[in-house]
């Protein structure tokens, strides 16, 4: 069985879709699943690079940059039919949202194929960025044919799912694999790195650490917010994006230079220092554009609680049970968000069993070898 994935991007770019990706291909190898992966390169330069000799191929495609977060590679189409006649898949997955995608149903030699689409995340009409709401007209034919050629379709929770507008005319094909999440991947970390971390928390608050791209659905605002309301925390936000330097001046303006710090990227060891150091994680989203929260599994495997917001239909609420592996907070809701957070500082051995629970949790659901055999189920399916 030969199956070829298409993707946005691939590790070592940052991103909960990216991270599970890179856990997915080498779990099907493992499950007897010959894998290769197109994505878009993510770095200026590097051009394109084919990563074998054990490790799953992956093949980059050099890209311009973005429009309206959708990568632009005019050269895709044609690496695509490359590597499709290279490599005589029998699937292709196609990994959604990803305008790039859509070129199977224009290649002659991938409409030959049968598909499985891997529904991540809606493209939500935003409240925040309504540039969406327009492109999503144009985008969402596109779509729709896309869904209605599959052979199957894979949403990664049950509630998501269900309030998919999108997915709605396509139940009866879809199938709910939670995301999964490769333990080995998040190394123990060292003295040093224990260290370098402990010197970047600096002092004995309560330590509530956020990951992620700093973008508009994300609700670093809010939590920077909720930090003004509880002054026995510490703040630190991993991550780079758009709306840096307008967090930047909200720290400022509320006088929290000392208390709140955006760290920018750091090295995955060093990440993971901050997840082993750490009180709690946060992920304050706001959008269900946010569907299922990949770092929330980082967190578990660390044994760590989570404070999340419990956006309507989105998979975080499923994820994390309410209470007993962390606490669900009302969306864009700064004051809810500051009580949670002042209950983790408060009571830390209601803390501590919630990310024991979060730990145990996180191998009996997350694992990705588990997702892996029901992705390749999946196939088997579609094949015979």
């Amino acid at each position: 069985m030969r199956v070829l994935h298409i993707g946005k991007f691939y590790p070592p770019f940052a991103g909960g879709m990216e991270n599970f990706l890179g856990d997915l291909l080498p779990a099907l190898q493992d499950n007897g699943v010959e894998v290769a992966a197109v994505v878009h390169n993510h770095a200026n330069g590097l051009g394109r690079d084919h990563q074998g000799t054990g490790s799953p191929a992956v093949y980059r495609v050099p890209c311009l940059g973005s429009l309206l977060y959708a990568p632009v590679s005019p050269e895709f189409p044609f690496i695509l039919r490359q590597v499709i006649s290279r490599f005589k898949p029998d699937i292709l997955h196609l990994h959604m949202p990803n305008t790039s995608a859509f070129w199977v149903m224009v290649l002659p030699c991938a409409r030959r194929i049968p598909w499985v689409v891997h529904w991540h995340s809606d493209v939500v009409a935003s409240e925040i960025d309504r540039r969406l709401a327009v492109s999503y007209r144009l985008y969402r034919p596109f779509e729709q044919r896309l869904l209605k050629c599959s052979a199957s379709i894979v949403a990664t929770s049950r509630p998501y799912l269900e309030t998919s507008t999108a997915l709605s005319p396509w139940r009866n094909k879809c199938k709910v694999v939670e995301l999964g999440m490769d333990p080995d991947r998040l190394d123990i970390p060292d003295n040093n790195l224990m260290e370098w971390a402990e010197a970047v928390w600096e002092g004995k608050k309560t330590r509530v650490l956020a990951i992620g791209r700093l973008t508009y659905y994300k609700g670093h605002e809010i939590l920077i917010e909720a930090a003004a309301h509880a002054p026995n925390i510490r703040v630190l936000i991993v991550g780079e994006g758009d709306r840096k330097r307008r967090l930047q001046g909200r720290i400022k303006d509320l006088g929290l230079g000392n208390r709140v710090t955006l760290l920018g990227s750091v090295s995955d060891p060093k990440l993971h220092a901050l997840l082993a150091t750490c009180d709690c994680l946060c992920l304050p989203s706001i959008e269900r554009t946010e569907a299922f929260g990949v770092v929330l599994l980082e967190a578990m495997r660390f044994a760590k609680p989570v404070v999340v917001s419990d956006v309507p239909g989105s998979g975080m609420g499923w994820v994390v049970k309410h209470k007993e592996t962390g606490l669900l907070v009302r969306p864009g809701d700064a004051g809810d968000l500051a009580k949670a957070l002042q209950i983790m500082e408060k009571d830390q051995g209601f803390r501590k069993r919630m990310g024991s629970t979060a730990l145990i949790r996180f191998n009996d659901v997350f694992r990705i070898d588990n997702v892996a055999q029901k992705i390749k189920s999946i196939y088997q399916d579609v094949l015979y």
